[in-house]
């Protein structure tokens, strides 16, 4: 029971304690009162000591119980943070993380900024890496594609509020855009292709945060041939949609660089494959380069 006569800052406190008993990771409880009160950590700073409310109290109670059984912070305020904007996030969508960002920011160093380029992000899931695309690069042409139409719809809606046109297209991998590039009036090939697909192996699951092992879709997180079968197949069908000065960025798992760099070898010979390190300094990125622009990192 939460005490109405405690700041909020003692209130909370007593939130993470228990929550920490339970194995839940700590700050989750100030994250996510934070997030309902909309709250930067100047304002948490300003306000901490204030006498918490009976229905703060009440919130941040109901809020303790989502945490307690792992739900994810993110999918108990409906939303997540990337590159400052708000995306919604559901049970249907993988909730965007701060390693995404960076593949974002990399993809805007390259292409031409003041030109139109035609960009395509592969399992879009909530729209975050194609809506903060075009959100910095207001007159590049975004697609983005998904086989969940749950997600899609959650992307269209975050799109929408975020004010970011984005086509989104709903099949398998770059298949809703194959037939439309026999026709190269009505549709030029990609400049840009990004994604960060499905890459975890079912053998890893056991290795997993609770959290997402409950909560975050399976069809967001798991694919077959030891996390590798949706590289595969992007690695099959992208030759037929990149531009020869187009290039391809994606996010790949901490232990993949070896093969993904090798498959997408094979599928491009006559270009640079190169695996980019992340901030923590694990390899997090394959970079097939443009055949006219192979500049090192």
């Amino acid at each position: 029971m939460v005490e109405y006569k405690h700041s909020i800052e003692k209130a909370v406190s007593d939130s993470e304690s228990r929550l920490s008993k339970q194995g839940i990771e700590n700050g989750n409880a100030r994250f996510v009162f934070m997030g309902r009160k909309s709250w930067t950590l100047t304002e948490w700073v300003r306000h901490k000591g204030d006498e918490i409310s009976k229905n703060e109290a009440d919130q941040l109670l109901e809020d303790e119980e989502l945490l307690a059984k792992h739900v994810p912070p993110q999918y108990i305020l409906g939303f997540a943070e990337f590159l400052d904007e708000k995306f919604k996030v559901t049970s249907d969508t993988l909730i965007p993380r701060p390693e995404t960002e960076e593949l974002v920011m990399h993809a805007l160093t390259l292409g031409k900024k003041e030109a139109p380029q035609n960009v395509v992000d592969i399992g879009t899931g909530s729209g975050a890496i194609a809506i903060s695309i075009k959100k910095h690069r207001p007159l590049w042409h975004v697609w983005a594609s998904d086989i969940s139409i749950p997600a899609l719809r959650v992307a269209k809606e975050n799109a929408e509020r975020l004010n970011a046109e984005v086509h989104f297209d709903l099949g398998d991998v770059l298949k809703p855009f194959m037939e439309q590039t026999r026709d190269f009036d009505d549709f030029e090939m990609f400049d840009l292709i990004l994604s960060n697909p499905p890459y975890i192996s079912r053998a890893e699951e056991k290795l997993m945060d609770e959290s997402v092992k409950r909560y975050e879709p399976d069809l967001a997180l798991f694919a077959e041939e030891e996390g590798l079968a949706v590289y595969k197949k992007i690695a099959e069908q992208s030759p037929f949609v990149l531009k020869q000065s187009g290039e391809m960025l994606l996010e790949i798992g901490f232990d993949q660089a070896k093969a993904v760099k090798k498959m997408f070898e094979f599928a491009f010979p006559t270009r640079e494959v190169v695996v980019v390190k992340d901030m923590a300094g694990s390899d997090r990125m394959i970079w097939v380069k443009a055949i006219e622009s192979l500049e090192e990192l």
